[in-house]
């Protein structure tokens, strides 16, 4: 095990600005299983009166401790939202640690924005507990305080080489199926973005049969921190922002990106502030819930 802890100098709501990014809140912490290219790694980080506590295990720890900053937004600037807008503004002025982190690591961001894609939230989840039990392993150091074992994010080595006929059973249709084994062959490729913009990212993804924008967005808001990230074709996105800034309980896309135009470039920062109001009303059924894996 390795240990650092970082003092924090600037307001933080932690829970918050980790809530986005991809790990677990236990009663002793947040936890986050990672692949490293030092090997796999588990994160723990907690707050407390000495600032943002971290302990990792496993080969990659130290890879892990030094994505620690980024995790909880040590280079974020949300100063640069500048507006004179009433009701960002006041949301601005109230959520003052809300803060937009990054993992760094492109691949598992886009992997989970694939599964994510044009679902319900139950229903990816479920195919992304799947992809874990499937492809990959145990990760490493003790279990969370009353939780079970945590596991690695999917090995992209180990989907490669998988078929659609593999990833079928685990509830993913072929669409996205195709869509994320076309990214695991590419997976060095794409983790490798991260060391450039998320725009450069954004466009390089985008190239990529079945990634759009909104799949796009969604990878850079969490593997850059990228405050401009704005996930069109959202479900609820749309109708959200056209509720709180309009007043009318249903938006289009194109609605969405005039008004959040006078935000540019942080349209993603002013939506993720904006969520925090809650959805718009809700009309009509809920989207339905699928269950084909035995088809």
């Amino acid at each position: 095990m390795e240990a650092l802890t970082i003092p924090i100098e600037f307001r933080l709501d932690l829970r918050r600005t980790l809530s986005y990014l991809p790990g677990y809140f236990r009663s002793d912490g947040w936890w986050r299983p990672m692949r490293t290219d030092e090997g796999p790694a588990t994160i723990h980080i907690r707050r407390s009166v000495a600032g943002v506590e971290g302990r990792a295990f496993g080969p990659g720890a130290s890879k892990a401790l030094e994505s620690m900053w980024g995790l909880f937004g040590g280079d974020d600037r949300p100063a640069d939202l500048r507006t004179d807008h009433p009701l960002v503004s006041e949301l601005r002025r109230s959520h003052p640690g809300l803060r937009m982190g990054k993992t760094g690591s492109v691949f598992e961001a886009l992997t989970n924005a694939i599964i994510t894609q044009k679902v319900t939230g139950k229903e990816a989840g479920h195919g992304l507990k799947m992809l874990r039990r499937r492809f990959s392993d145990l990760a490493p150091g003790p279990a969370p305080a009353g939780g079970a074992p945590l596991r690695l994010p999917p090995d992209p080595e180990r989907l490669a080489g998988a078929t659609y006929f593999v990833l079928h059973p685990l509830g993913i249709e072929k669409r996205r199926a195709d869509t994320l084994l076309r990214a695991a062959r590419q997976a060095d490729r794409i983790e490798a973005l991260g060391a450039v913009g998320p725009k450069e990212a954004s466009a390089w993804l985008d190239r990529i049969a079945g990634i759009g924008p909104w799949t796009s967005a969604e990878t850079v808001a969490v593997s850059h921190g990228d405050p401009d990230a704005l996930s069109v074709g959202d479900y609820h996105l749309k109708n959200m922002i056209a509720w709180h800034l309009t007043g009318r309980p249903r938006g289009t896309d194109q609605e969405m990106v005039d008004l959040l135009e006078q935000f540019r470039p942080q349209r993603g920062r002013v939506a993720r502030l904006i969520s925090l109001l809650g959805h718009a009303p809700a009309f009509g059924p809920r989207q339905p819930l699928r269950s084909f894996a035995s088809y």
